[in-house]
């Protein structure tokens, strides 16, 4: 794993929001990821697992449905996968995700793997943090490519420098892509920015960049494995999100979401 980061790319990332890391896995760790998730996507859908709300951990409900072609979205893989748990806790993801986001200590929010199927529609733009339970503008993910990510399967596109204005207002993943720019018009003026992203490469990004990836307008999936970071001391704003029931009932909007066994620690300088 390629886990060094240099002055520049740090420079990068916290200058445009996202920072690509090509041949972050040889080939053989690549394989590794490859399996685990295939293996660990595959256990979900065919044993569906579900929040205490009865909230799904996955996307694939009705295949049918307009999000459900834009990928196959399976969380939290790490508690029912002993290798994936193994790839998340790896504690050099938390330290380059705390070097490039300037914090001290790193839990992990939620894994996900987000599968674009063939033909799939594009993911809308939007913003990450908006729809987690805690407000950061440290907040960070790493979208791990399982195969080339190309400009004709979907790969990531950004909007440089959009998570230097603060803003967090939420913006669903619906079909209209320009839904971000009623809320964010400004917005309209920056260069969007495509990132293909070879297979065993790496992109980070913020949690509040501007994100979304095209149409796959192939015959083959797209696969990513990816992971979203909360620094530690990070506090509770009152959206449920992926927390569970009991916790989640016993929080109260500023409690500092330190609970291990939800949101393992996994770096701290």
């Amino acid at each position: 794993m390629k886990h060094h980061l240099s002055a520049d790319q740090i420079e990068s990332y916290r200058r445009d929001g996202f920072l690509l890391v090509e041949g972050f896995l040889d080939p053989a760790e690549l394989e590794v990821w490859r399996r685990c998730t295939d293996e660990a996507v595959a256990e979900r859908i065919g044993a569906p697992v579900a929040l205490d709300n009865g909230v799904w951990l996955s996307n694939h409900g009705d295949p049918d449905s307009y999000y459900s072609q834009v990928f196959t979205q399976c969380l939290k893989l790490a508690e029912t996968h002993a290798g994936m748990r193994e790839l998340m806790f790896d504690p050099r993801l938390g330290e380059m995700a705390g070097r490039l986001a300037g914090v001290d200590g790193i839990r992990i929010w939620h894994d996900q793997a987000l599968i674009k199927p063939p033909f799939g529609n594009p993911t809308g733009w939007h913003m990450d943090n908006p729809f987690w339970s805690f407000t950061s503008r440290d907040a960070i993910s790493i979208w791990v490519a399982l195969d080339d990510a190309t400009l004709g399967n979907g790969c990531l596109w950004y909007l440089p420098g959009t998570h230097l204005d603060g803003k967090t207002g939420a913006v669903s993943l619906g079909p209209n892509q320009a839904d971000l720019f009623k809320i964010y018009p400004e917005w309209r003026e920056v260069e969007p920015v495509a990132c293909p992203c070879p297979a065993g490469s790496a992109l980070f990004h913020s949690g509040i960049v501007a994100h979304g990836a095209g149409a796959n307008m192939t015959n083959r999936q797209r696969r990513a494995m990816t992971c979203a970071y909360m620094p530690d001391g990070s506090t509770f704003n009152g959206v449920r999100n992926i927390l569970p029931s009991e916790y989640f009932e016993s929080l109260k909007v500023g409690d500092v979401l330190d609970d291990d066994a939800v949101n393992p620690l996994i770096w701290r300088a």
